[in-house]
């Protein structure tokens, strides 16, 4: 059963979720096809669907994942060790990225949105065509996600080993690029709310920069 949030609360409130997953409780296979058929009604840029998703359940599957995306994640918190010392947010953020590596592998579903066609080393104007397809379709399902009671976070972690992601996934990757790797489980409670963020004005620019 969906929440009740209206458009705006939904868009609100869809937060980075990482230790408010609950690890014990599995997520039904039709909810989670509920919110990929939503994401995929999403824009696409271009004519014919060239993105897709991997759904990943098998917990060896999810334990491999698991830890490339922890070696990649403990090098981070050790450089952003510094700056969460001085700064309580970034703290916060770096004990929840903690949180996430010790526990990834618990995550009953593990997202990994993939698009068609390779663009390292493109120019920015075939980047942007190319991810221009695939986010708006994992933000759709993330929001689905949350309007069903569950937490998702976007992650790039394992990017760093991508070619080895994709052989532990079967995926095509001399064909297929992966976007991020987004945790789905529940989340813990449903009572998130706006963040806090820098006043409008300090980051519109009008007519020019």
């Amino acid at each position: 059963m969906p929440l009740a949030l209206t458009p705006d609360e939904l868009l609100a409130t869809t937060r980075s979720v990482r230790r408010r997953l609950d690890l014990t409780r599995p997520v039904e296979q039709e909810v989670l096809e509920e919110c990929l058929r939503l994401a995929q009604q999403a824009p696409t840029a271009s004519y014919a669907q060239n993105w897709h998703f991997v759904v990943v359940t098998d917990p060896g599957r999810r334990a491999a994942l698991g830890e490339l995306w922890r070696s990649v994640a403990g090098p981070y918190l050790e450089r952003r060790a510094a700056a969460a010392a001085a700064d309580e947010r970034v703290a916060r953020i770096s004990d929840a990225v903690r949180y996430l590596a010790e526990h990834i592998h618990e995550v009953p579903v593990h997202v990994i949105p993939c698009v068609e066609g390779r663009t390292d080393h493109a120019p920015v104007v075939v980047q942007a065509s190319r991810w221009g397809s695939i986010i708006p379709a994992a933000w759709s399902f993330m929001l689905a996600a949350r309007a069903r009671g569950l937490g998702t976070v976007w992650t790039t972690f394992h990017l760093r080993h991508e070619r080895e992601a994709a052989e532990i996934l079967g995926i095509p990757s001399d064909e297929v690029m992966q976007a991020a790797l987004i945790p789905v489980a529940y989340s813990v409670g449903t009572d998130f709310k706006p963040a806090a963020r820098h006043p409008l004005d300090t980051m519109v620019h009008r007519d020019r920069w």
